[in-house]
């Protein structure tokens, strides 16, 4: 089984990634820090789609498109930028569209990864419940979940993490949160390897 991880956040160690890494745990994963890639944004010339890739010069965008591809499990994780997910992950979703839909000839959208999980995991520094209330932690789920859904991903887990200014250390439930999702991975993991 192949598990991609997208790092949304720019911070080495942080609540992101230290998430990321309990929800994959002893999983063969392929980790990636989105902020350490190389790529330009999209120019919306809309080649993509009836090209079937993206006719930018190659960069990592074009790489990360083919590990999609490749993937059967997609973990995300961003922090909250404005009720959103981190710009420079917004932008590699913008650039590599043409990995996760394609669209019928009427223009309908078609997703290209029917089959595949993934997991959403994000972090916010308003408190809860005001994280919820506000739309902060949820936006982000919410935009990466809309996006995942178009692409045919099945989404499997959420863990969202309020409060982060006052702490960024992961509380005993937030950790059993991820010990549950990281079970589903390793379960994902067996089911795939009997068959």
């Amino acid at each position: 089984m192949k598990v991609l991880v997208l790092n949304g956040s720019p911070r080495k160690n942080g609540t992101i990634e230290k998430i990321l890494r309990e929800i994959t745990d002893g999983t063969d994963c392929d980790f990636v820090d989105v902020h350490q890639l190389n790529f330009d944004w999209c120019h919306g010339c809309m080649s993509c789609r009836s090209k079937g890739n993206c006719i930018l010069e190659k960069d990592d965008a074009h790489v990360i498109a083919e590990k999609i591809k490749a993937a059967d499990v997609v973990v995300i994780g961003s922090p909250c930028y404005w009720a959103n997910m981190s710009g420079k992950l917004k932008m590699l979703f913008d650039r590599i569209v043409y990995a996760m839909m394609s669209e019928s000839k009427s223009g309908i959208p078609v997703p290209l990864n029917k089959g595949k999980k993934c997991i959403i995991a994000t972090a916010c520094t308003t408190p809860y419940p005001f994280n919820l209330l506000a739309k902060q932690s949820s936006g982000v789920v919410r935009e990466i979940r809309e996006i995942t859904k178009y692409a045919g991903f099945k989404c499997i887990g959420v863990i969202q993490k309020a409060g982060t200014k006052k702490s960024r250390e992961l509380t005993e439930r937030e950790f059993a949160r991820c010990n549950r999702l990281n079970r589903k991975l390793k379960k994902i993991e067996f089911q795939r390897s009997i068959k």
